[in-house]
């Protein structure tokens, strides 16, 4: 089952000439899968396409789930001792064990399954450290199709590093699935799983529109990107399961009553939002680096000792949080019909709660800072500042990291005692590979155009079985290069050859965009509406074909500076379009 909470609005980039198009592109283009199709054989029946997967490319933005094939595995570690936070689970995990150990109780071929599938789990445990055991079981769930196939969904090369440690089980769990009736167990308590998404939805929404409202951002930069919120409630409530595949950031939870670790949840959240803005001006970050040399002996994981942009980020949203964390302190509200005489009295309760809950704020950022996130205390300023301001995060955050006195906060580092445990990010970034289209659109956001250019003609050489999403990168490198003739044919080339309503509707929109920048706009018009009959459903697609329609495009207003030289100090999201988090 799964909730989609359709939150996507994206904010661009423009460039110089090249960027008169671009201040769609990061939402113009959906990271869509190649979906290779085998031919049949004339013996054989056409094959079904394999059913998608958790992390699905071509999934929603932003969603609420859960998986049949996570509650395979996690039932599965529950048969084979795994019964951490047990007894604060919600009480369907008890019922579901019951069930699985009356059957196992019942029928020798589901004992001789377990015992088989208890075997594999003993034999491959990494440590006493039961979580990480369970992180490998998890990444490989996630890219699970549904039973009964429960096979791979995309090759093993692009599995996660981890997962690839304990995929072997496969065949041992289809047997303990099929020994079992598993399937028939799921039947039975789904009803209690959908009633925890139902529970969960509501503040599971307010919570990422509440920090969108605070970024000023409606979605993530970058369009390729997922946020997914899985629960299973056979896992441990007290252990939340966040990673990084790639573009996609999983949140897997155990809920109780409808109930997350929501603070986990969003600081996963955050780090989908603002990853791809600071991994935009990474290869500008390189004067920061004198940081690092002042954190070497703070209690960090070694990421943040060794990778300066990881430590941004991680310091970033750790102000985020202090500044909009409950302090559990309410601020105390003058009456509106106080007396003159009270007034002075009244102002002072006011302001005695505004520095209590100052304070608290300030404790959690002083223990951010001995742990090590030095540039805590600095965005946790800066934002002091944006919270005044009408620019949203993705525009405030080139000033900020621009900004900074490296000096300045270099010597405050220096003279921090740091504490001598720390505390690590809740979520994990996993390796995933990337190939043919995929490191195409990669190398777009990354700015190289050259690369991504030769990725797509290739794939077309190679004839790839998605060539409308191929010409829509040719047509995205050749506006990044000014050549609009050869875009105007690649968006054209699209338009007949993909069946995806997105690049559809984003190619008839730049399109448009082209016909007004020659001035021609009864065409450009007709684009632009011909872009809203192609119901892409999504926000953003709507607003720029609206936008369209009702004024013809023109150039931000500094691409005429950054084209005469302008001002070194621009946020290069500002020169470039934004890259994704790399895999990592």
């Amino acid at each position: 089952m799964s909730f989609c909470l359709n939150l996507r609005l994206s904010a661009c980039s423009p460039t110089v000439l090249a960027s008169l198009l671009l201040s769609g592109i990061v939402a113009a283009h959906p990271a869509i899968a190649q979906q290779t199709a085998k031919l049949p054989t004339p013996q054989q029946p056409p094959r079904r396409e394999k059913p998608p997967a958790l992390v699905d490319p071509a999934g929603p933005t932003v969603s609420l789930q859960t998986s049949e094939a996570l509650f395979d595995i996690a039932v599965a570690l529950n048969a084979c001792g795994y019964d951490n936070g047990l007894a604060d689970s919600d009480p369907v995990r008890q019922r579901v064990r019951d069930q699985v150990n009356q059957v196992t109780q019942q029928s020798e071929a589901a004992r001789e399954a377990r015992d088989k599938l208890c075997v594999y789990v003993n034999q491959h445990r990494l440590s006493e450290d039961a979580s990480r055991d369970l992180a490998q079981y998890v990444s490989l769930a996630l890219y699970l199709t549904p039973p009964p196939e429960l096979a791979l969904s995309v090759d093993q090369d692009d599995m996660p590093p981890d997962s690839t440690q304990v995929d072997d089980i496969l065949p041992i769990l289809h047997s303990f699935v099929d020994a079992t009736q598993l399937h028939l167990v799921w039947l039975a308590n789904h009803t209690a799983y959908e009633e925890q998404v139902e529970k969960l939805h509501d503040p599971l929404t307010k919570m990422i529109v509440s920090t969108n409202v605070y970024l000023k951002m409606p979605t993530s930069t970058y369009a390729g990107s997922r946020f997914l919120v899985v629960l299973e409630p056979m896992l441990s409530p007290v252990e939340t399961n966040a990673r990084v595949y790639g573009t996609d950031y999983v949140v897997v939870a155990s809920p109780v009553n409808g109930t997350i670790s929501m603070q986990e949840a969003r600081h996963t959240y955050l780090h989908y939002m603002i990853e791809p803005l600071l991994y935009s001006h990474a290869s500008s970050m390189d004067r920061l680096l004198p940081i690092l040399k002042a954190v070497r002996d703070a209690p960090l994981d070694f990421q943040y000792r060794s990778d300066i942009v990881s430590l941004v980020i991680e310091c970033l949203i750790r102000a985020i949080e202090a500044r909009t964390m409950d302090t559990g302190i309410a601020e105390y509200k003058i009456p509106a019909d106080v007396r003159r005489a009270d007034l002075e009295r009244e102002t002072q309760k006011h302001n005695a709660s505004l520095q209590r809950i100052a304070a608290v704020r300030q404790d959690s950022v002083t223990r951010s800072m001995t742990a090590g996130f030095v540039l805590t205390q600095y965005f946790y300023d800066q934002l002091i500042n944006f919270e005044h301001t009408p620019d949203s995060l993705k525009e405030a955050i080139g000033p900020m990291v621009y900004g900074m006195d490296v000096d300045q906060q270099t010597h405050r580092a220096r003279d921090i005692h740091f504490a001598e445990e720390g505390s690590s990010d809740v979520i994990r970034h996993a390796t995933h590979a990337q190939h043919g289209l995929d490191l195409a659109l990669s190398r777009l956001h990354q700015g190289d155009t050259a690369g991504a250019q030769q990725l797509a003609e290739t794939a077309l050489k190679e004839h790839t079985p998605d060539p409308g999403r191929a010409d829509y990168i040719l047509a995205l490198t050749s506006v990044m290069q000014g050549r609009m003739d050869d875009a105007e044919k690649n968006f054209n080339e699209t338009i007949r050859l993909s069946k995806d309503p997105r690049l559809l509707a984003w190619s008839h929109i730049y399109l448009g965009r082209i016909h007004d920048i020659r001035e021609e706009r009864d065409e450009a018009v007709t684009e632009y509406k011909t872009a809203l009959t192609v119901r892409d459903g999504q926000p953003d697609t709507k607003a720029a074909a609206e936008k369209g329609i009702q004024q013809p495009f023109e150039p931000p207003h500094h691409a005429q500076q950054d084209q005469d030289g302008g001002d070194d100090s621009k946020p290069e999201a500002q020169q470039q379009p934004p890259a994704p988090a790399p895999h990592r």
